[in-house]
């Protein structure tokens, strides 16, 4: 900590945000407070549990195990099980779903409403390709990553944003109306599945690596002065988000006495906007929406590539990986925002719980020690449960099966019926621990 300033720290911290801080953060908060209206606070609660509590936990676990987060997933679950879940996280928050929604999402809202409907095909093309091109240089030197986006595009990204909030409390758009759908009976359970949206649990696990290598390659080397630093830089990139998702729902609640019910949280933003700045209001948008997703694709492409190269042993360098990332994101983001998001729920809701149970058994792990068997336990019985979530979010539904476990399976109509067979499963897993004899010394050096 003594090698790093507080501008250092504070780079670092804005840089993180800016991963964080893309696409989906931007249409998901403004679109639950429109939704949600007089529930708007308890629905944030929950989102604000999934969007920043979850991310900071994780970017927490990766500083105390100093960044060797990757290699804990390896040792504390089955090989074949944490290389699948890996190779699936990574190519969601890269070129599968995340990256091409920052490009299809900063065409949508920033690019299209400059363009006539003859243009858009050839229009949302040209538009990608300098996106994405963008991105590619941006990302070829993860160590300038910090620089470039820590200094110059985050900095302009929170000015724009500041300028639109101040705005929306000063003159606020309408009354907040009462909640519709799932907020009125349980807000907090449909914020904490909005949460999911974002993807920002799963790319802490990439981000908190990539920051990581960013702050060895500037000199640091002891872990636990790197898990400080990623400690400080969390805690501003938390901080930040809060803020910001804070005001984008209080400009979504404000905003269905005058707009009515947008399709979604994009369509809001540019009326809302357009409302408060006139003719000048889509140029604003344009700015907030492709700084962001810029930021949160390069992250995203820098991170995956970084991954899959040493996955392959270097067999494929990190640069052409990098470029095939970005190639195959920028065929992806033409084929639509609808169906990239309609695609990516199953994938996310399958995901996530696994993803969360390992982040908070990980905070523990020094108590855990040796007993892999209770991390395994946690997530065996959680993926049974994630899995048929995941089909019913697909439109597979075993109706027989369903009606049953919603009968006997706390939050299983929530889609949360994962929690409690997750305590089981860790329990589980801590008993047959009992029965287990410790390694020589408790545990091997790497794993203290």
């Amino acid at each position: 900590m003594n090698q790093f300033k507080i501008g250092e720290l504070l780079t670092i911290g804005f840089m993180m945000f800016s991963i964080f801080f893309g696409a989906g953060n931007l249409i998901f908060p403004p679109a639950l407070g429109q939704a949600a209206g007089d529930h708007t606070l308890t629905a944030m609660a929950g989102f604000l549990l999934t969007g920043v509590g979850l991310p900071l936990l994780g970017i927490t676990a990766i500083a105390l195990q100093g960044g060797k987060y990757i290699e804990l997933i390896n040792r504390r679950t089955y090989l074949w099980f944490a290389t699948a879940l890996l190779v699936v996280l990574y190519l969601c928050i890269g070129p599968v779903f995340a990256v091409p929604r920052t490009g299809a999402v900063s065409f949508e809202i920033g690019i299209r409403p400059f363009l006539g409907d003859d243009g858009l095909t050839i229009g949302q093309a040209v538009y990608t390709a300098l996106f994405f091109g963008a991105s590619y240089y941006l990302s070829l030197n993860p160590n300038k990553l910090i620089d470039r986006v820590g200094k110059v595009l985050t900095p302009l990204l929170l000015i724009v944003l500041a300028v639109l909030f101040a705005k929306s409390f000063a003159a606020p758009l309408g009354d907040i109306l009462p909640a519709t759908g799932n907020y009125v009976a349980s807000p907090f359970a449909q914020g904490f599945q909005d949460g999911y949206q974002t993807m920002d649990l799963l790319a802490s696990i990439a981000i908190g690596t990539l920051v990581v290598n960013a702050v060895r390659m500037r000199g640091v080397t002891d872990n636990r002065a790197i898990g400080r630093i990623c400690l400080f830089a969390g805690l501003i990139t938390v901080t930040l988000m809060a803020c910001v998702y804070g005001s984008l729902a209080y400009l979504g609640a404000t905003s269905a006495s005058v707009l009515g019910h947008s399709a979604n949280g994009g369509q809001l933003l540019a009326s809302a906007v357009g409302i408060f700045f006139g003719p000048a209001g889509n140029g604003l948008l344009a700015a907030i929406i492709i700084l962001a997703c810029l930021t949160t694709s390069c992250g995203m492409l820098s991170g995956g590539a970084w991954f899959f190269n040493k996955l392959l042993k270097n067999r494929i360098s990190y640069e052409r990986l990098l470029l095939l990332f970005t190639l195959f994101s920028f065929a992806a983001s033409n084929i639509g925002l609808t169906q990239i998001i309609a695609l990516a729920v199953p994938f996310l809701v399958t995901i996530y719980p696994l993803v969360i149970v390992f982040v908070l058994l990980s905070l523990f792990d020094r108590f855990i020690g040796w007993r892999k068997s209770i991390y395994q336990g946690a997530l065996d019985f959680t993926l049974a449960f994630s899995l048929i979530d995941g089909l019913n979010a697909a439109g597979v539904h075993v109706t027989v099966l369903n009606n049953i476990l919603s009968q006997y399976i706390p939050f299983y109509s929530l889609m949360m019926g994962w929690v409690i067979p997750a305590l089981c499963g860790a329990a589980f897993g801590f008993v047959i621990s009992l029965f287990q004899t410790a390694p020589a010394g408790g545990a091997s050096s790497t794993e203290r």
